[in-house]
């Protein structure tokens, strides 16, 4: 049984930092592409970042230069670190295997004005 376990989420003000970091259990995850999407309130879930097998990596434009998505194969964990945040950056945060249709249960990230 695949699961993936999100944890880090909370409250910062802007220009803070968080580290989410997902627990990936039951699947072979080197041979597997990682990704962060959030899902902010009244909105469409958005990808965040991506990490191919290869440690290929993919931002959206709106978090470039931000956030770093990195992968540890030996712990099975995909970790986003986030760094100067917005309030537009609120939101639930969600890790998943790519196209595979497996998500974990999301954390909430909240960013103060």
């Amino acid at each position: 049984q695949v699961q993936l376990v999100e944890s880090g989420g909370g409250t910062v003000q802007a220009g803070g930092s968080l580290r989410l970091s997902c627990a990936v259990s039951g699947s072979a995850f080197r041979f597997n592409g990682m990704g962060w999407y959030r899902q902010a309130a009244g909105k469409q879930r958005e990808l965040v970042a991506s990490i191919t097998t290869s440690f290929r990596t993919n931002y959206a434009d709106s978090v470039k230069g931000r956030f770093t998505i990195s992968r540890d194969n030996a712990k099975k964990t995909v970790s986003l670190q986030m760094n100067n945040l917005k309030p537009e950056d609120t939101a639930v945060y969600y890790c998943s295997i790519t196209d595979s249709g497996y998500w974990g249960q999301g954390t909430q990230v909240t960013v103060s004005s």
